[in-house]
């Protein structure tokens, strides 16, 4: 028992590192996962004191414990069975290719992550680029949701931006889970978009197993009341007018619904700006039948970039207005009680109904409904009495923008034209560029709509 026994360096070094790891994690990992727990809760507590509708525990559930929940989901095993049949591969290998999708899938929500930077990051570029407001049809409509309802926020596609501006209008009222396309997959994006709470779906994917876990995924946090947001248009539009409604995700929502369970209510969300940021590329994509963009991630963080050094120099003014306006909500339990068959498609269509219906009249877009008709240069007389025109024939609440005088709106949006070289001066008269002519149009889209 006492005699000595000698063991090379190399052989003593890795017995040693086996000892310590072994020791840290039946000691140290657990006291240190514990304390970050308990930091985390305090957090959350913190947060929810502050909002409208608190976190729910769903989000805050372990990720790990998220995924395996959700692949042990009694239609996601059927789906594996269904799909090792279909392909002739061995149970346990579709097994894999779920457990795959469900970790695509599956965020890893950080209250600190969201609250403490993501909301703060969508302060300062919502602020920097643009004059933010938030209006509502009915304000009190949305105070009075039921606090035991699913509210999932269904919004009209307009910019990337979206998702920081309604992320950082909402966060008085709750933590967002977004559904993000393939564009968010990109590392490190990819890792604070998870943080946020958001989760990746494949928009074109036709694998039916992949659509069983997105699907069981969407019901388990609906059931649970996390607050969603989602684009029924599916993708930005290239043209700048609205889209017909795709119904994948709403159809997984009304699919799973239990007349008898909890309630969702759906609140349009319309959004609008004076400079949506990837006009060109939309149109550029537009010109090739809408088969992809020609923007990389490394592009659209450089135009970031050198747009907060001019700021940060004071060369460069903001975009001019981007508004979000809250609609009439929609009760999925009343609504479905109204409809008879398969919810999802008028559902869809009634949903965009009121999103369109309520989009932002802006500067920049109704000097384009102006400025598209004209065959001719027009003077500032003519521009400015047709833009008064058009104004008068508003309602009293859709000229979201009209904080100053009507002479101040159009001067705004002229000087934002004629700054992009869209619009052309020349002996007192303005005209568009004819190489800009489609950018013009773009805008006049977006409230072509509401001014017939």
């Amino acid at each position: 028992m006492t005699s000595t026994v000698e063991l090379p360096i190399w052989l003593f070094v890795l017995i040693l590192l086996f000892a310590i790891v072994t020791a840290a994690s039946h000691l140290l990992f657990p006291s240190v996962r514990w304390f970050f727990r308990r930091r985390m809760e305090r957090v959350v507590a913190k947060v929810n004191d502050r909002l409208e509708r608190p976190i729910e525990p769903f989000k805050l559930a372990q990720r790990h414990d998220m995924i395996q929940r959700l692949i042990y989901q009694p239609d996601v095993t059927k789906a594996v069975a269904e799909h090792a049949a279909q392909e002739g591969i061995p149970d346990a290998v579709a097994f894999e290719e779920a457990k795959r999708y469900a970790r695509e899938i599956v965020p890893s929500f950080s209250a600190t992550m969201y609250f403490g930077v993501a909301i703060r990051i969508a302060r300062f570029l919502s602020r920097a680029f643009y004059r933010v407001r938030l209006t509502h049809v009915d304000e009190a409509a949305l105070k009075d949701i039921p606090q035991d309802s699913t509210v999932v926020f269904v919004m009209n596609h307009k910019s990337n931006m979206d998702y920081v501006l309604v992320t950082y209008l909402a966060a008085q009222r709750s933590a967002l889970s977004y559904a993000v396309g393939e564009w968010g997959r990109v590392w490190p994006l990819s890792r604070l978009i998870r943080g946020m709470g958001a989760y990746f779906i494949r928009r074109r994917s036709r694998n039916d197993l992949y659509r069983k876990v997105l699907a069981a995924y969407v019901r388990l946090a609906t059931e649970a009341g996390v607050t969603q947001a989602i684009f029924p248009e599916g993708r930005l539009s290239l043209d700048g007018a609205p889209q017909d409604p795709k119904l994948g995700l709403l159809k997984y929502i009304t699919d799973s619904y239990e007349p008898e369970g909890r309630d969702v209510v759906f609140v349009p969300v319309a959004i609008n700006y004076d400079r949506v940021l990837e006009d060109r590329i939309l149109l550029e994509a537009k010109a090739r039948g809408g088969k992809g963009f020609r923007a990389r991630i490394s592009v659209i963080v450089g135009f970031f970039f050198k747009q907060l050094l001019f700021r940060l120099r004071g060369k460069v003014h903001r975009f001019g207005n981007a508004t979000v306006r809250f609609g009439q909500p929609v009760s999925l339990r009343g609504f479905a009680h109204a409809v008879e068959g398969d919810v999802a498609k008028p559902l869809g269509v009634e949903l965009m109904r009121r999103i369109n219906a309520v989009v932002p009249i802006l500067p920049v877009p109704l000097l384009a409904k102006v400025l598209e008709g004209a065959e001719e240069p027009m003077t500032r007389a003519q521009i400015s009495e047709t833009f008064e025109g058009l104004l008068a024939g508003l309602p009293e609440n859709r000229a979201q923008f009209m904080r100053a005088a009507p002479q101040e709106v159009l001067e705004s949006a002229l000087q934002t034209l004629l700054g992009r070289r869209v619009l052309q001066e020349s002996d007192g008269t303005f005209f568009v560029d004819p190489k800009q002519s489609d950018i013009v149009g773009f805008y006049a889209n977006s409230i072509r709509h509401l001014l017939k």
